[in-house]
């Protein structure tokens, strides 16, 4: 038997804003959405009366959620009016972003700003035993240094490579598989003394796009997500969807079945443009390109080093670049085929400026020109709001989006936990 995470902060006693209703997660999103906003606008979005508004009001700011701004003048009728917000201060997340070569970790305040943030470089034969240690004594260390009240501390959101179980236990990780069958959130759950959600790193950067980004993501959209592979996190129907088994998104299976790539038995095989920091500079040489900076000796380097030379203009650099893109524009293609959405966002950690043009021109043209259904809309390319930090942010946010987001009992997407 399980129960929603909502559920198990409350009972772990973590959450101090323990919502009593539907209208009141619902008023709390009309808030978070426009940022700042009038009793009277809200009672106008929610269809609430202004009497429901007042009393829900009045209760989130005596529990310190919500702040009153200075009041302003009505036009119309001359009475005083005082908008509301959240108090950013309010409650806290911790983010953790577990990549392979690096662990993220980022305390982060209830606008999404990070109030900490520290980072430590994992080693190629890094233990899963030493992988629990490391992120719980880095976290016990960013909450400390942060200074922030541990009362208003929510839980802790774990970003990781797929696939994972329900229960937040890594399968088969392609590229560390010395850490299969590690339950890191019971682990960090037991060492941390917090409530501990995981998501796919794809699916919490688009959590945190649709928290960090208020009104200006309040529609569907796929997220694609550049790290040490390509994944996607998806909003469908005005709510994250995780699929059946946590995993949804997995991108670079749409890619090869795009372009045609097939191992020996028939399957779809990774295509390498799906792991761009990997095949950027390999795809780079074949083109002419060669490497000068002596420092460039891991793979991180040399992929920032090709980057830098394509937005310098170095003609093999950027002919590399814009194979990568061509070929995952080919897998959003499919993506927007299948999903029939009108928005995709590009961000992650190998997402950088030098070539964010590149990589949202080439797209923008794939996902306009090739799908079945270009007539009737057009697609919207746009770069991340959380920049390098997508996948930590997003999985503090992921708390965040799931204490306070208004959902549907039962719904088949609310996020579920093992007691």
């Amino acid at each position: 038997m399980s129960e929603s995470f909502e559920g198990l902060v409350r009972r772990a006693g973590a959450n101090q804003y323990d919502l009593g209703s539907f209208n009141e997660a619902v008023i709390i999103e009309t808030i978070r959405l426009a940022g700042i906003i009038s009793r009277t606008e809200i009672s106008r979005r929610t269809g609430l009366t202004q009497q429901s508004v007042s009393r829900i009001l009045r209760i989130l700011l005596q529990q310190g959620l919500l702040v009153e701004e200075a009041q302003e003048r009505a036009e119309r009728l001359g009475k005083p009016r005082t908008p509301v917000r959240l108090r950013s201060n309010a409650a806290h997340a911790v983010g953790i972003h577990v990549d392979p070569e690096l662990l993220t970790v980022a305390v982060v305040d209830l606008d999404g700003k990070i109030v900490r943030r520290e980072t430590v470089d994992l080693a190629e034969d890094l233990e899963a035993a030493r992988l629990v240690d490391l992120t719980a004594a880095t976290v016990t260390a960013a909450l400390s240094i942060s200074q922030v009240d541990l009362d208003s501390m929510l839980g802790v959101g774990v970003a990781v490579p797929g696939p994972i179980d329900a229960d937040g236990s890594f399968l088969a990780l392609p590229l560390q598989p010395a850490w299969r069958g590690l339950k890191i959130r019971q682990l960090l759950q037991e060492r941390l003394n917090h409530p501990v959600l995981v998501e796919k790193d794809g699916t919490a950067a688009a959590i945190g796009e649709r928290w960090i980004g208020r009104s200006a993501r309040a529609r569907d959209f796929a997220y694609l997500y550049l790290g040490t592979g390509v994944g996607s996190g998806l909003f469908l129907n005005g709510a994250i969807y995780r699929g059946g088994t946590s995993n949804a998104g997995e991108f670079g299976q749409v890619a090869a079945l795009r372009v045609g790539e097939w191992d020996g038995e028939n399957g779809p095989r990774l295509v390498r443009e799906c792991n761009p920091t990997a095949s950027l500079p390999v795809i780079a040489a074949e083109y002419g390109y060669v490497e000068t900076d002596p420092a460039a000796t891991d793979e991180a380097s040399r992929y920032k080093a090709v980057c830098h030379a394509a937005a310098a203009g170095d003609e093999a650099a950027v002919k590399a670049v814009r194979q990568v893109a061509r070929v995952i524009g080919q897998g959003a293609v499919g993506l927007v085929d299948l999903l029939d959405i009108d928005l995709l966002v590009l961000g992650g950690p190998a997402f950088g400026k030098e070539i964010s043009e590149i990589f949202l021109a080439e797209i923008g043209r794939a996902v306009n020109a090739h799908p079945l259904a270009r007539e009737t809309r057009e697609v919207a390319v746009e770069e991340s709001m959380l920049q390098k930090d997508a996948a930590a942010v997003g999985a503090a946010s992921t708390i965040f989006h799931d204490a306070f987001t208004p959902r549907v009992s039962g719904s088949s997407q609310a996020r579920r936990l093992p007691k």
